[in-house]
């Protein structure tokens, strides 16, 4: 009989040892957070001019957002990462970076457009109904990841640069979205194999006869490929587009 094999102990591919420092680093999802910023990035490259102040400050804004404040409200919401992080320290984390945040829309709206305030509040339904599973988890699907992390970068980003939204940025968004949907794909069965299998017991039969032992590894390795392929083609895409309009 097939042995079982534990399975891979960290509960993300980019997670560090626990404990210190390395906490806080895993708790910016760094290959992701990178990932969902160029989304930001090639909104903005897009827009007819591009006001390189305006396009800084709202990737300095999503950073708040997403990078620190929407990843400690969801380490917060039930220690998907395990961290050693106080409850208290992910509460004023996520609270200092999520009113930075909001501080530089509003900054924004006042200084170039006026109706830009109007993504503040949906900025922050999305990332407080995400991440804290409002609405019994309703806004915590498949769908919600690809509009708040991938299609809303987009619009902003463009927004927030050209002071306007227009048709190009509607197929920029939807090319985001479909993009974060491979990826929540991808993710899902990672998060999976890692967060809830608690053994594999198994092997692989081959064409030849031979036999390969299948274990957690196995499981994971191909789509944790795509993701670290995925996120660098994502954001070397925004440096790209940086490149070409500097």
């Amino acid at each position: 009989m097939t042995q079982a094999v534990q399975p891979v102990s960290r509960p993300a591919w980019y997670a560090l040892e626990r404990g210190g420092w390395r906490d806080y680093v895993t708790l910016l999802h760094p290959p992701y957070t990178a990932w969902h910023l160029s989304y930001v990035v090639m909104g903005g490259c897009l827009a007819p001019v591009v006001a390189w102040e305006r396009l800084g400050a709202v990737v300095v804004a999503f950073a708040l957002a997403v990078g620190v404040g929407a990843h400690a409200l969801d380490e917060l919401n039930g220690r998907p990462l395990r961290t050693k992080i106080p409850d208290r320290v992910l509460v004023a984390l996520a609270g200092v970076s999520i009113v930075g945040a909001c501080a530089i829309g509003v900054v924004g709206a006042v200084t170039f457009e006026a109706w830009l305030a109007l993504l503040i509040p949906i900025g922050l339904f999305l990332v407080l109904a995400y991440n804290l599973e409002l609405a019994g988890g309703r806004f915590h699907s498949d769908i919600w990841f690809g509009l708040a992390w991938g299609g809303f970068p987009v619009l902003t980003g463009y927004a927030a640069v050209a002071g306007d939204v227009r048709g190009v940025t509607v197929l920029a968004a939807i090319f985001a979205v479909v993009l974060s949907l491979a990826q929540r794909v991808l993710s899902n069965h990672v998060r999976y194999v890692r967060r809830q299998v608690i053994a594999v017991v198994g092997e692989l039969e081959l064409a030849d006869a031979s036999k390969e032992p299948l274990d957690a590894r196995r499981l994971t390795a191909p789509a944790e490929t795509g993701l670290r392929l995925l996120s660098l083609a994502t954001v070397v895409l925004g440096a790209t587009l940086v490149a070409f309009r500097i």
